[in-house]
C-alpha cells in the first residue's frame, strides 16, 4: 500500500484580521455564500515537483520533507487557530489523520504565524489529538514554495513529491454556509485515490478560508528544468493516458528517450494548440482574467497551463537534459479493470469486427442485446474498446420498444474520455429489453487486427432526484455545395423546462470546420461552448465545471460551419454536394446537450416506459405538461413533419376533441 503525508499548515488570528475580511468583502461582491470551485489545475501547480522543503518544529527538531514521505509520498494542507473556517475543520483533519494513520498516511502541521504564541500552538494540537510533527514557518517559506492561497487549503503530493491535489477538504464549511454533513470529501477522495496510483477525480478546488499574503514566486529560485524534475509531470499529466504502448496514440511517451526523440514533434502541437486535444475557446470572462486559477469553465479542461508550456519550451531550447533520475515521478498507473469499480451489468460484442490493415472504415454499427426483465437507473457507464489501438470513439445508443433513440448519446467513448459517472441524485435510465447500439469508428494502424468492444454499467441503489438526459440539436434536411469553404448550418432548440446543463458535445464528420452553442433569452445572446477549430479525429464532450441553469422558454442554437472545398485536405471529394449521411464521407450536424429536468423528480419508471417508449413521447409531445397533446404543440415540436400535425394528428384523435391524450397515443 502506498503510503502518503499529510503537511497541514495552521495559520492564526493575525491573518483572520488582515486577510479573512478582504475574503469576505470579496466574496460579498459575488456571493454571499461562497463553496469550493473547480481551479484549473496545470495553473494550479498540479503535477509539478514540490522541493525538498526544510522543516523546524515547534519543538525545535530539524526535519526536511524527504524525511517525512519515506520515498513513498506526501500531503499538504493549511488550517488555523484564528480564522473561523479554519477552527471548523480542525476536528475534520484530526479525524482524517486518525483515519488514514494506519494506512501509512502522516500528518505534518504547519503554522506561518510569528504572531502566534507557541503554547497557543501546543494547546491545539492537544486539543484536536494531532500527532503529526507540528512545523513553524514564520517566514513563509513553505507557503511561499507551495504559492498557498488560503488558511484552509490541503495539498496532496505522492510519494514522488508530485503535487496531486490542491484545494478544499471537503464542502462541509464555506462563506456564508455550514452543512450538517460533507457532500463532497475532496482530501479523502484525493488520499484514496493516491493510495492506489491513480489520478484524483477533482485535482484542484479553491479553499474559501482566510487569504493568505506570501511573496510574489518571482523571489523563489526557479530550478533548473529537466526531464525528470519537470517534463516527465507535464507528459504524466497530460499526455500518458493516449501515449503508451497500449495506449490509442501512436507514439508512445513513456521514457526519456521517446520523449527526448520526438521532442520536436511535441514543441510543434503543443505550438499550435492541438495537443493535448482541447478545443474551446476561452470563455469572454476567461479572457479577461487571462489564465485566472480560480476560473474553470470547463470541468474535463486538457489545455496546458502558461507554465507548463514555458518549462517543455525551455527544456527544449536547453537541448532536452535528463536531469537526476531520483526526481522521476511515479509512473502512472492503468489498470486492467474498470474506472468505475465493479460493475453489475457487462455487455460485449457477440463477434468480434474485423479491422483491415490501411486506409479508412465507415462507421460500424453493431447491436448488443441486453435482455433486462424489468428497467434499471444506471448511475455508472463505461465503454472499453477490445482493442484501443484501432478504436477511435464509439457511441452508444438505445433501442427500445422498437423506438431507436439516436437522438442522444447513451455511452460514450472519446480519446481521454471512457466513463459517465454520475453523482449522487443523478442517473440515466435503460428501459427493460433495450438494444444497445454501438456505432464504432476504427481508425486502421496498419496491421490487419479485429476488435469487441463491451459497456460495464452500475446501477443506482434507489430512484434518483434527477434523470439524466441527452438531446440532439440537429438539422437533417441541409445541404453543402460543392466547393463551398464556410457552409453554414443551423438549428435551435426552444427548452421546454427548467433544465440543468451539463455538458456539450458537437459532432460533424470530415468536412466540420468549428462549432458553436448560444442561448438566446430576452433578445440577448449569450455563447455557451465556441469551438473555432473542430476536429473529427476528437469527438471531445466539453463538461461544465458547475451545471448551468436554462429557463422555460430560453433556446439553444447550434451552428455549425464545414469546408467542402478542395483547400480542406480531408475532404474526401470537393466535386459534390454533400448531405446528411451516418458514414464519414457524408456530413452530420449534431449539436448533443447533456442536461435534467430540474423541476422532475424521477421514481421508479411504469411499465409502459419500460417497454417502450410511448410515456416518454407523449411527454416531449406534451408542452405545457397538462396531459393532452395539441396540434400546435405537435408543430412546435416537430416542424418538419406537417403530416404529424394534421393527417397522423386527426388518425388519433379519435374523440375528435382536438387533443390527444396517452390513451389515444398508445395506438400509434
Amino acid at each position: 500500500m502506498k503510503s502518503c503525508i499529510l503537511l497541514f499548515s495552521i495559520f492564526c488570528v493575525s491573518c483572520f484580521v488582515v486577510c479573512c475580511n478582504a475574503s469576505v468583502a470579496a466574496a460579498a461582491d459575488s456571493d454571499v455564500r461562497q463553496g469550493p470551485v473547480p481551479v484549473n489545475a496545470g495553473s494550479a501547480g498540479v503535477g509539478r515537483m514540490v522541493p525538498d522543503l526544510n522543516l523546524t518544529t515547534i519543538d525545535g527538531r530539524e526535519l526536511r520533507l524527504s524525511q517525512l514521505t519515506d520515498a513513498d509520498a506526501v500531503v499538504i494542507a493549511m488550517t488555523g487557530t484564528g480564522c473561523p473556517l479554519c477552527l471548523k475543520y480542525a476536528p475534520t483533519l484530526a479525524a482524517i489523520e486518525k483515519e488514514y494513520r494506519g494506512r501509512g498516511v502522516q500528518f505534518l502541521f504547519v503554522n506561518p504565524n510569528e504572531s502566534e504564541e507557541v503554547d497557543r500552538l501546543r494547546a491545539a494540537v492537544q486539543a484536536h489529538g494531532l500527532e503529526g510533527p507540528y512545523v513553524r514557518d514564520d517566514d513563509r517559506s513553505i507557503s511561499q514554495t507551495l504559492n498557498a492561497k488560503s488558511t484552509t487549503e490541503v495539498f496532496v503530493l505522492d510519494r514522488s513529491r508530485t503535487l496531486v491535489y490542491r484545494g478544499a477538504v471537503d464542502d462541509q464549511y464555506g462563506f456564508g454556509y455550514a452543512l450538517e454533513n460533507p457532500r463532497r470529501t475532496f482530501l479523502r477522495d484525493a488520499l484514496e485515490a493516491t493510495l492506489k496510483g491513480q489520478a484524483p477525480v477533482h485535482a484542484a478546488m479553491t479553499a474559501p478560508g482566510c487569504e493568505l499574503i506570501v511573496r510574489a514566486n518571482s523571489e523563489v529560485a526557479k530550478a533548473e528544468v529537466t526531464y525528470h524534475r519537470q517534463i516527465a509531470r507535464i507528459i504524466n499529466r497530460n499526455c500518458i493516458e493516449c501515449h503508451r504502448d497500449t495506449g490509442l496514440a501512436p507514439i508512445p511517451l513513456e521514457t526519456y528517450e521517446q520523449v527526448r526523440d520526438y521532442a520536436g514533434m511535441i514543441d510543434s502541437v503543443v505550438d499550435r494548440g492541438v495537443m493535448p486535444p482541447w478545443f474551446a475557446a476561452p470563455m469572454a470572462s476567461e479572457r479577461e482574467k487571462a489564465e485566472s486559477e480560480t476560473d474553470l469553465h470547463w470541468a474535463n479542461e486538457r489545455s496546458l497551463s502558461d507554465a507548463e508550456k514555458a518549462d517543455l519550451a525551455a527544456w527544449i531550447d536547453a537541448e532536452t537534459p535528463e536531469g537526476d533520475p531520483g526526481d522521476a515521478p511515479l509512473p502512472r498507473q492503468f489498470p486492467d479493470g474498470w474506472l468505475i469499480g465493479k460493475p453489475d451489468a457487462v455487455y460485449e460484442f457477440a463477434e468480434p469486427v474485423a479491422v483491415k490493415a490501411t486506409g479508412f472504415m465507415p462507421y460500424q454499427n453493431i447491436t448488443v442485446e441486453t435482455n433486462l426483465e424489468e428497467g434499471k437507473w444506471v448511475r455508472a457507464i463505461e465503454v472499453q474498446p477490445g482493442n484501443r489501438s484501432v478504436v477511435h470513439h464509439v457511441i452508444v445508443s438505445l433501442k427500445s420498444g422498437g423506438a431507436d433513440e439516436r437522438d442522444g448519446y447513451w455511452g460514450i467513448y472519446v480519446p481521454g474520455n471512457s466513463t459517465l459517472d454520475y453523482p449522487e441524485g443523478y442517473a440515466k435510465w435503460l428501459p427493460a429489453g433495450a438494444t444497445l447500439r454501438f456505432q464504432m469508428h476504427y481508425t486502421p494502424n496498419g496491421t490487419a487486427t479485429e476488435d469487441s468492444t463491451r459497456i460495464g454499467l452500475v446501477f443506482a441503489e434507489e430512484p434518483p432526484k434527477h434523470e439524466v438526459k441527452v438531446h440532439a440539436i440537429v438539422d437533417p434536411r441541409f445541404k453543402i455545395p460543392a466547393g463551398a469553404n464556410n457552409h453554414e448550418v443551423s438549428a435551435k432548440l426552444d427548452v421546454p423546462a427548467d433544465v440543468e446543463v451539463l455538458g456539450f458535445l458537437p459532432h460533424m464528420h470530415l468536412r466540420g470546420k468549428a462549432a458553436k452553442y448560444e442561448l438566446v433569452r430576452d433578445g440577448e445572446t449569450e455563447t455557451l461552448l465556441d469551438v473555432p477549430h473542430y476536429d473529427f479525429n476528437w469527438q471531445l464532450l466539453y463538461r461544465l465545471a458547475a451545471p448551468r441553469q436554462l429557463k422555460t422558454g430560453d433556446t439553444i442554437r447550434y451552428t455549425s460551419w464545414y469546408d467542402n472545398s478542395a483547400d480542406n485536405p480531408a475532404n474526401p471529394d470537393p466535386s459534390r454536394d454533400v448531405r446528411w449521411g451516418q458514414q464519414t464521407y457524408d456530413e452530420m450536424h449534431l449539436g448533443y446537450v447533456e442536461y435534467v429536468v430540474t423541476a422532475e423528480t424521477p421514481e421508479e419508471k411504469p411499465v409502459a416506459d419500460q417497454n417502450n417508449d410511448r410515456a416518454r413521447l407523449f411527454r416531449l409531445l406534451d408542452v405545457n405538461k397538462d396531459g393532452a397533446i395539441t396540434r400546435d404543440e405537435v408543430r412546435r415540436r416537430m416542424p418538419r413533419d406537417e403530416s404529424a400535425a394534421t393527417t397522423k394528428f386527426d388518425r388519433l384523435d379519435r374523440d375528435k376533441n382536438g387533443k390527444i391524450d396517452a390513451e389515444e397515443l398508445s395506438r400509434l
